[in-house]
């Protein structure tokens, strides 16, 4: 029996808790487990953490990094990680896998130090899996640190002669069907597709509408703000900002809106209109002093609010009368908040627009905004890309052909619908209006002279906007005027 002293053991030390990434974790697990959007999940997350005073501006910025970018190349960490493990990434606990994805972004993507990357990220995992569960992160991201993120690229991509969809996939951080799908809408050859994939992982403007007659661009043109390059009530806050921090955003009379949203109500309202019958068959309206016909305005799909918001600061400019009409009751009230103080006439009402609550030919000028895989705004929701699948475009199908449908039954003949969705997938744009006009017999009208200096904007006559051509979301429109039977 050896009589040489035993060294002591070192004491016990109990993890630090980091508040900024603890949060980013909490931020991850919802988006996993509840289907949530990081855009939802994340604010009530910092508001919380700023009034418990763990929080300053710097902090909030790291942890908004830290989640985002992490959904975003959530996709390609799984394959750089999936190399760094002895099992199938399906056999990892998906909590384990959300810390070691938030390590990785900090080695690989970030200017974080190696070092206090490991570091901190272990700590994280000792405080939310376990100590034992951290010796393995802590081992995982030795092996990840061991190379750049340029590096295990050239590891884990196929050569573009191989697989350009895959390679492209992989090194943009794209699911494969999502490359091929917008390589469809987009055509030509690869180097618009990286343009295009590298505009989905930059992190977007925030850009705000000033609503006619409620606010100017110029009382927004505060700071760092800038001019819109589309929309004349646009402005960019070019530098981030707080929306809310500006007056007029704060009292409803501008808010927080995409260029390529604000579009799309211009071109619906900028639309020529043929006279209705004037027997009055298919026609509506109120007579205005003097004998004139008000024009009245459907947005069918109106939820969360903000294009029946400018729609119907702009019907109030014409003395035209907006109804906004939104199935969910919830967000039927956030439409009803978003129009609180329009200038002109305007009702909410919570209704389905496949099964109208009015007559056919009600309406001189209809807005469908479709629900769709939201393929087009994955700059805003990077998790959206990992969360949709084929089958969603499929699903959505009926949806869609059935709101245009009744959309072009409730305008009068002569009237105009725009027919709108943020998703280039062609099956949700082309496939869809196409199917409607042999259907209907409705005519395409051309949207490209509504959107003047615009450039790549096709051949017409719908319009397909893209984030590496115009700066917005990857909207598509098409206008289509309702013929006689």
């Amino acid at each position: 029996m050896s009589n040489r002293p035993r060294r002591p053991s070192k004491p016990y030390r109990r993890p630090r808790k980091d508040p900024v990434r603890i949060l980013a974790f909490e931020a991850l697990r919802a988006v996993d487990e509840r289907d949530a959007y990081a855009n939802l999940v994340l604010p009530p997350l910092l508001r919380k953490a700023r009034e418990k005073g763990d929080f300053d501006s710097r902090d909030a910025a790291l942890a908004t990094e830290l989640v985002y970018g992490t959904l975003r190349w959530q996709g390609t960490y799984d394959a750089i990680v999936a190399e760094c493990v002895d099992r199938p990434l399906r056999e990892v606990d998906p909590p384990v896998l959300d810390v070691l994805s938030l390590g990785v972004h900090q080695l690989l993507n970030t200017r974080i130090p190696t070092h206090a990357g490991v570091s901190a990220t272990v700590e994280l995992a000792r405080v939310v899996l376990g100590d034992g569960r951290a010796k393995f992160v802590n081992a995982v991201l030795r092996k990840v640190a061991a190379d750049d993120l340029e590096g295990w690229l050239e590891r884990v991509t196929p050569s573009y002669d191989e697989d350009p969809e895959e390679h492209l996939g992989i090194r943009h951080a794209h699911p494969r069907w999502v490359v091929s799908a917008l390589w469809d809408s987009l055509g030509g050859g690869s180097n618009g597709m990286e343009d295009l994939l590298a505009a989905d992982n930059d992190r977007p403007e925030v850009t705000l509408v000033a609503r006619p007659g409620r606010a100017t661009t110029e009382e927004l043109l505060t700071g760092d703000a800038v001019p819109g390059r589309w929309s004349p009530y646009a402005v960019r806050l070019a530098e981030g900002g707080e929306p809310g921090a500006i007056d007029a955003v704060r009292e409803g009379r501008a808010g927080v809106q995409d260029e390529g949203s604000q579009l799309v109500a211009l071109a619906l309202a900028g639309a020529p209109l043929e006279p209705p019958a004037e027997d009055g068959a298919g026609a509506s309206g109120e007579e205005r002093d003097g004998g004139g016909r008000a024009e009245r305005w459907l947005d069918g799909c109106a939820g969360p609010g903000g294009k029946a918001a400018l729609l119907g600061a702009l019907a109030a400019q014409r003395g035209a009368v907006l109804l906004a009409a939104e199935k969910q009751q919830h967000r039927a009230g956030l439409v009803a908040r978003a129009l609180d103080g329009n200038p002109g006439p305007y009702a909410v009402v919570t209704a389905d627009a496949t099964r109208p609550a009015w007559r056919p030919g009600s309406f001189d000028r209809v807005l469908v905004d479709v629900p769709c895989t939201g393929l087009g705004a994955l700059r805003r929701r990077p998790e959206a890309r990992w969360r949709r699948s084929p089958e969603d475009v499929a699903g959505f199908a009926p949806l869609q052909r059935d709101l245009l449908r009744q959309a072009l039954n409730s305008v009068r003949v002569g009237g105009v619908v725009c027919y709108a969705t943020c998703s280039p997938h062609l099956a949700e744009t082309r496939a869809v209006v196409g199917d409607l006009v042999k259907e209907t017999g409705a005519e395409m009208l051309d949207v490209r002279p509504l959107l003047p200096e615009m450039p790549g904007l096709g051949d017409g006559p719908d319009v397909q906007l893209w984030p590496h051509l115009h700066g917005t979301d990857a909207m598509y429109m098409a206008l289509l005027r309702r013929t006689p039977a």
